[in-house]
């Protein structure tokens, strides 16, 4: 602010300069002279009070009303509110999937529950689906949950407020899982309910892949920019992240990761800055760990878009994103039928 006054006053004492010259007095009449610094005044002022609140404004980053940690990530502690029944000792599985969603998610949740997340056998391997659930502060809504945990036996649930810039703790939570209670799987793969993901061909590229420690893949992302447009989805200030790009990342609407990795990073994310983008955040850690992003087949298998749907060509992919859950049981069902010689 010193360096804007100083300036100031050294415009003012030449304006002032010239008006003890001669010309100055014959050209312009005081009140000109007057109105001419009260507006220099107010611009002046105007700059201030921008470079001020701009300044402010870096300390109390919101978008949508929400604030955002700018600190290091703290896992939430406490038990948890909901676990599944997996006893992981006894018979591990293979690939356990994680999706991310919310109470009102309900009909996605028993779409994928009667398609791909079925409990099965692909190739002799057991693959288990869990769904991650936050608090949805409604006393009635938390005993819905509880109910529908009773039935199934696949939600994990923490106390948290469930929203979209929570979905870094909702991730953090399925991989604290993964650590704590089951270490014994190969494999965990974290999506979302707008997701069809085959598991016929994931399971199928993984057992070639022949690689079960220090991997991670997905679709992809290497030379991503962080959006600084306020009102964006996926806007992050610059002080939440500071740097100019951000760190390899998979595409958060399909990821997997061997289980070694998991716990490595359950147990380096304490010590990585928070970011609301859970998939930048998980980048992050696997920065800090130096671990590599692969891919798993030479040609695309992960779309983070919505593609359109045929039998060859669900074939032959992953995971592909904006899915109904009435296509979700469609696409299965299609599939599946051209499917021979799998035990589902």
């Amino acid at each position: 602010m010193k360096m804007r006054g100083t300036w100031l006053g050294v415009f003012l004492g030449h304006l002032l300069a010239l008006g003890h010259g001669h010309k100055w007095r014959n050209m312009v009449d005081s009140r000109k002279v007057r109105l001419f610094v009260c507006l220099v005044g107010l611009s002046s002022a105007s700059l201030w009070v921008f470079y001020a609140w701009t300044e402010f404004c870096m300390f109390c980053e919101s978008s949508q009303g929400d604030l955002f940690p700018t600190e290091t990530f703290r896992r939430m502690e406490g038990n948890f509110s909901q676990l599944p029944d997996v006893d992981c000792h006894k018979n591990p599985p293979f690939l356990v999937l994680l999706v991310a969603c919310s109470f009102q998610q309900l009909d996605a949740r028993m779409a994928i529950r009667h398609s791909w997340g079925k409990e099965r056998t692909v190739a002799g391997k057991r693959l288990v689906t869990l769904f991650l659930l936050g608090s949805p502060g409604d006393a009635s809504q938390q005993a819905d949950i509880a109910a529908e945990s009773q039935s199934y036996r696949d939600i994990i649930q923490k106390n948290f407020t469930d929203t979209y810039y929570n979905l870094t703790l909702k991730t953090m939570m399925g991989i604290e899982w993964i650590h704590r209670f089951c270490p014994q799987s190969s494999f965990a793969m974290k999506t979302d309910t707008d997701v069809f993901v085959n598991v016929f061909y994931l399971t199928e590229l993984l057992l070639r892949k022949k690689k079960s420690t220090g991997f991670f893949t997905g679709f992809l992302k290497l030379h991503e920019y962080p959006i600084r447009t306020r009102g964006s989805k996926w806007y992050v200030s610059r002080q939440e992240y500071p740097g100019t790009t951000y760190p390899p990342f998979c595409s958060g609407t399909g990821y997997v990761l061997s289980s070694d990795v998991a716990s490595q990073i359950y147990n380096i994310s304490e010590s990585v800055p928070f970011i609301k983008l859970e998939d930048v955040f998980i980048g992050l850690c696997l920065d800090k760990l130096k671990i590599q992003l692969e891919e798993l087949h030479s040609e695309q298998t992960f779309f983070p878009e919505r593609i359109r749907f045929s039998v060859p060509r669900f074939r032959k992919i992953v995971t592909c994103h904006g899915i109904k859950p009435s296509e979700q049981l469609s696409y299965w069902n299609h599939l599946v039928a051209a499917t021979q010689g799998l035990v589902l």
